[in-house]
């Protein structure tokens, strides 16, 4: 755990501590623990595809609807 005063001073080598696969930090306020800094994750991959063949569009999926503009019952 390390205070704010200590923390704002040394942001920079934190920084490159959590960088290099460091453990999260605790930052506390008068003893009390109000913030964590950890490591950034990789967000994951994004497959596609999943739905494909299960999912049917009709030809005409993007033509007016007639309920929409009240011209049909």
């Amino acid at each position: 755990m390390i205070n704010i005063h200590a923390a704002k001073t040394n942001l920079s080598k934190i920084i490159a501590g959590l960088e290099d696969g460091g453990e999260p930090v605790t930052i506390a306020r008068a003893g009390k623990p109000v913030a964590v800094l950890s490591p950034a994750t990789s967000p994951k991959k994004r497959r596609g595809g999943q739905l494909r063949g299960q999912i049917i569009l009709a030809d005409d999926f993007d033509a007016p609807d007639g309920r929409i503009f009240g011209i049909a019952p």
